[in-house]
């Protein structure tokens, strides 16, 4: 999923209305030395992708669109080489409870939750995505052990695509990470999980997304969810974009039990899946356009399925200010309300 360079701050907050304005200090983001820890997650949740840089407030954006949990994307080390990741790779952004603590205590008051992101499409082409930058196992799961203790999250996503799927080292890094975090968890009773997103093709995995979880199932790296971006086909032909996720979906459940899951049953399968679409006209342009309406739909099946995980990219592009104009970054090319995609996603999370 991709961040561009007009994400700034300032800019989107003015753009979604969602400037901080009267909020004290400390509420806005710094000035705190503690998160308030969360309760599990729900085990079938609807957490759209925010960018962080292209929000004011992360409680604030939170509160206004309804959605009480969000998918903060993205975390990235500053340069290739380096073993620091940061919030968007910016050096003055740390994984530090002064850097949007106070934002995730106060979603957590309101009964929601966040799950940090690493990767991107950013990240994932400028060898910045943590696994690709870093060579060192044992500095990845300190990062990563640094996430779950600092802002007491239950879940980290890993966002790999472009470049960084195909990049096996990083692949196996990752996971020999992961397997090192879960038995650190095991060891100090913290609450560790992990999720998968990965492209698509209507057929659910292509290759290089399988070549994941085999690595994965040979580290002993276990998986939660595998989320699939069913969007940015680039195949050139019209998708109905509610017909071809639901399918994407019910195929990855076989390619699930031949890598990581050989002993589940159909239902358990789907319980490890997650769809992630790019609400109104996607990158690609407006022949891979997934409306309000299939939304509904599309949540509405994964509810009866028992799907893990729903999400979209992403939350600051659910406005209708831009018309056919396809990968916006702040609105969603077509005519919709405010917030019409999250209000569709959020029964997901209600029906668990």
């Amino acid at each position: 999923m991709r961040r561009t360079a007009a994400f700034g701050v300032a800019v989107a907050a003015a753009a979604l209305s969602l400037v901080v304005g009267a909020l004290p200090a400390s509420a806005a983001g710094g000035g705190v030395t503690h998160v308030i820890p969360a309760p599990p997650l729900p085990y079938h949740v609807a957490a759209p992708y925010v960018d962080v840089t292209a929000v004011g407030d992360l409680a604030t954006v939170a509160r206004d669109s309804g959605s009480k949990y969000l998918s903060l994307a993205f975390l990235q080390t500053e340069a290739p080489g380096s073993c620091t990741p940061y919030w968007a790779g910016d050096t003055t952004k740390p994984m530090s409870a002064d850097v949007y603590g106070s934002q995730i205590s106060r979603i957590r008051q309101r009964g929601g939750d966040v799950i940090p992101s690493f990767g991107g499409y950013a990240a994932d082409t400028t060898n910045t995505e943590l696994s690709d930058s870093c060579d060192d196992v044992d500095k990845i799961a300190a990062a990563l052990e640094n996430i779950f203790t600092t802002y007491k999250v239950k879940r980290i996503d890993f966002d790999i695509e472009a470049d960084s799927v195909l990049n096996t080292a990083g692949v196996d890094r990752r996971n020999a990470a992961i397997a090192e975090v879960q038995a650190w968890g095991r060891a100090t009773h913290t609450p560790v999980s992990f999720s998968y997103t990965l492209p698509s093709a209507t057929f659910g995995l292509v290759d290089s997304g399988m070549a994941v979880l085999a690595s994965a199932a040979a580290h002993g790296a276990e998986i939660a969810s595998v989320n699939i971006m069913t969007f940015d086909y680039w195949d050139g032909r019209h998708h109905d974009m509610l017909a071809d996720a639901e399918n994407a979906a019910t195929d990855l459940t076989a390619q699930l039990k031949a890598t990581i899951l050989p002993n589940a049953t159909q239902r358990e399968l789907f319980a490890h899946v997650g769809i992630i679409q790019m609400n109104g006209i996607d990158d690609f342009g407006p022949t891979e356009t997934y409306t309000v309406d299939q939304a509904k739909a599309l949540v509405d099946w994964a509810s009866r399925k028992g799907l893990a995980f729903m999400g979209f990219w992403a939350l600051q592009r659910d406005h209708g200010t831009c018309p056919g104009r396809a990968g916006g970054w702040n609105c969603s090319g077509i005519d919709q309300a405010d917030w019409a995609f999250t209000h569709a996603y959020t029964p997901f999370t209600a029906r668990r």
